[in-house]
């Protein structure tokens, strides 16, 4: 691996891996660059799609029917798209570890940042155990008289066998090795493991579209009975922040580009657009497989596998369990990593406990935060899925509630920037154009966030999910007081030290009353 460079990159600069810098105590030791284009491309892909486009299709076909759930996934995708065009910004000026964590300490101060990490850290981490869940549930459709040995008990309607636990354990286990062992083995894994599943999605579909018995008619009626379109599509569209979550792993990862950062905005829209029309094409293949409102009235666990193989046969059992077996693969690897560098930069901050901060002294990667991870999801596997379901689902919000800080963070760069260039800006882009798509983005996310939490939308939060959500905020707010008195003995420059290797911005200074304190004046940091 590549020596750790030196601290404090200038905005826009995209230097590779020089001498290590020698960590002072104001700049903490920083990771390597290792990351490779392709790789962080394939992080963003495949932590945006997933189990979810090999084991949902038939779920959100019945909320919306064949047309309302691709029209939603494409026009979700799109206001991603307008919420990425932000991070893309932000990522050239603050290319380190910790991604919204660091936008929010610069546009609003540490006590934002801080529930910024927490909701993120949540969300993160439960994807990474439900990846896991998913891989036993693979296992439990190809092999069930061997999975479903040892039956446990039953929790919220789904039955926990010891074998299923098992390979869930085992997943995360293995994954968990593999981000210690450094970005730039799992970043290779994760760029194989990402063609390999495009190939699968490909090879389905034009054998769905190309089988004498497959019919378009089947995908008639384009949307449910009795729900109009524009519901439809809404219901869809409000999913959009679960869906294509992962995309915001690249800029939890900024630290480690061995390439400018300006790169990753173009990096980011291609996962997306490739995420959308991989969702749309799983979708089309079921639709179009059977007739889809016989299909989903079934009681069938796994809807998806049924249409597939009741076409294909053995060959699309297949095909399927490649696609999942690596939509897996890259959800559990790129979802470790944000989680980890997440928690290594909150241990900066020292928001939580500093061993976070503590890089592996032969792989300088983040352990504590892989180690934690894998730990709180080694408990997960025995609650059974459908109630990991329900955190997973409130994990929404947290991360909308990044979006927008986000949005708003960059909307305020730009303000202050005025209409003059900033090193790393977009050539040719004016500051007017930058503020306004900030803005769109900080909208769009408040949307988001309306869809999952007004009563009377289509996709509001369950009941489970609105608890699970409120014990987090709780536990968050908990936390958070205990942490108080030792966050006042940092000053906020040192905290942007710690996190962003160099001082913030001008223009973004918040008023320090723990400098006031320790110094006896009135400066602002």
């Amino acid at each position: 691996m590549k020596a750790t460079t030196e601290t404090g990159n200038v905005a826009g600069r995209g230097a590779s891996a020089g001498p290590a810098a020698t960590p002072g105590p104001d700049q903490p030791e920083r990771l390597a660059k290792t990351l490779k284009p392709s790789w962080v491309w394939a992080i963003a892909l495949g932590s945006a799609v997933g189990w979810g486009a090999f084991i949902l299709p038939t779920d959100w076909i019945a909320a919306a029917g064949p047309v309302g759930a691709m029209s939603g996934f494409l026009i979700g995708g799109g206001l991603m798209v307008l919420i990425a065009v932000s991070y893309g910004f932000l990522i050239r000026s603050f290319p380190v570890s910790g991604g919204e964590l660091a936008f929010a300490l610069v546009g609003f101060g540490r006590t934002h940042a801080f529930f910024c990490g927490w909701f993120l850290t949540l969300g993160y981490t439960c994807i990474v155990a439900l990846n896991a869940s998913a891989l036993a549930l693979l296992f439990r459709k190809l092999l069930p008289g061997v999975v479903q040995q040892g039956y446990l008990y039953t929790i919220a309607g789904y039955d926990v066998y010891m074998v299923e636990v098992l390979i869930s354990i085992t997943a995360l286990a293995v994954f968990a090795y593999l981000n210690i062992r450094g970005t730039a083995l799992s970043g290779r894994v994760q760029f194989i493991a990402c063609v390999i599943m495009l190939i699968a999605v490909g090879c389905i579909l034009t054998a769905v579209l190309i089988h004498p018995d497959s019919l378009v008619s089947n995908a008639a009626p384009a949307f449910p009975q009795g729900v109009s379109p524009l519901t439809a599509i809404l219901a869809i569209v409000a999913i959009a922040p679960w869906a294509y979550i992962g995309f915001d792993n690249v800029p939890q990862a900024a630290e480690e580009f061995d390439f400018p950062p300006s790169k990753a905005m173009k990096l980011i829209v291609l996962a997306l657009l490739a995420a959308a029309l991989l969702y749309a094409a799983m979708i089309a293949a079921v639709a179009v497989a059977e007739p889809w409102e016989a299909l989903v009235s079934g009681q069938s666990a796994w809807g998806t596998a049924d249409a597939v193989t009741g076409l294909l046969g053995g060959g699309g059992m297949l095909l399927l369990a490649i696609g999942i077996t690596m939509g897996v693969t890259t959800g559990l690897n790129g979802f470790y990593v944000s989680a980890s560098r997440i928690l290594l930069a909150m241990g900066r901050a020292q928001m939580v406990p500093q061993v976070f901060a503590k890089l592996h002294p032969k792989h300088k990667t983040p352990y504590v935060g892989i180690l934690f991870v894998g730990a709180f999801c080694l408990v997960t596997p025995w609650f059974g899925r459908a109630a990991l379901e329900w955190v997973v689902n409130m994990s929404a919000v947290g991360v909308t509630v990044a979006y927008l800080y986000t949005c708003l963070c960059a909307f305020k760069l730009f303000r202050s920037s005025g209409s003059a260039p900033r090193p790393g800006d977009l050539e040719g882009t004016r500051s007017t154009t930058k503020k306004v798509l900030s803005m769109v983005g900080a909208v769009i996310s408040v949307s988001f966030m309306a869809l999952l939490l007004l009563p009377g939308s289509p996709a509001m939060l369950g009941p489970e999910s609105m608890t699970a959500l409120l014990i987090w905020i709780v536990v968050g707010v908990v936390f958070f007081l205990l942490r108080r008195k030792h966050n006042r003995t940092l000053t906020n420059e040192q905290v942007d030290l710690l996190v962003l290797g160099k001082p913030r911005p001008e223009g973004f200074a918040i008023k320090d009353k723990n400098a006031q304190r320790a110094q006896g004046d009135t400066t602002s940091v």
